[in-house]
């Protein structure tokens, strides 16, 4: 993929919509095309967060370690951000990332993401919006695993 189909690939990425043109560019050539193959992690819960990654192609589950295993919370797909927690608020990660098919991603390192941030207000508003529904979708499906687990020890 040329820097020119790149540019247009974030263009259509909502959070980097309002970004001026020549600032996407710079963020398109300042950041890492990174190609994971089904079964490799982006990122891994608990480790320290150092890039986020805007998803090319492909898919990614997110899952969630919990005592009685991993527990599937969300799926990414193309033009979703990933790996923004750890980065926006300096924790270690809040979740295991894994590509579920073959996954292109621009990789883009702290430092950038959060200049890019302070830069432009719109992308931060944006930001704090997907953060938000993604806080709606992950309740929503921890609330069924939930229920699906009180029904399974009910039956029991």
């Amino acid at each position: 993929m040329s820097l020119r189909e790149e540019v247009e690939t974030l263009r259509q990425i909502p959070l980097f919509a309002k970004v001026d043109p020549s600032k996407i560019k710079l963020l398109a050539f300042t950041s890492e095309r990174v190609t994971f193959q089904p079964g490799e992690l982006l990122c891994k819960q608990g480790d320290m967060g150092d890039a986020a990654y805007v998803i090319i192609s492909g898919q990614a589950d997110v899952l969630i370690d919990t005592p009685n295993g991993s527990i599937r919370v969300a799926t990414f797909k193309k033009n979703d951000v990933v790996g923004e927690i750890a980065i926006l608020i300096n924790i270690p990660r809040t979740a295991t990332i894994k590509a579920s098919s073959e996954l292109t991603a621009l990789r883009i390192t702290k430092d950038l993401f959060l200049r890019m941030i302070s830069e432009f207000p719109e992308m931060a508003v944006e930001m704090m919006r997907v953060l938000a529904e993604r806080l709606v979708r992950t309740t929503a499906e921890l609330q069924k695993a939930q229920e699906s687990l009180q029904k399974a020890e009910n039956d029991d």
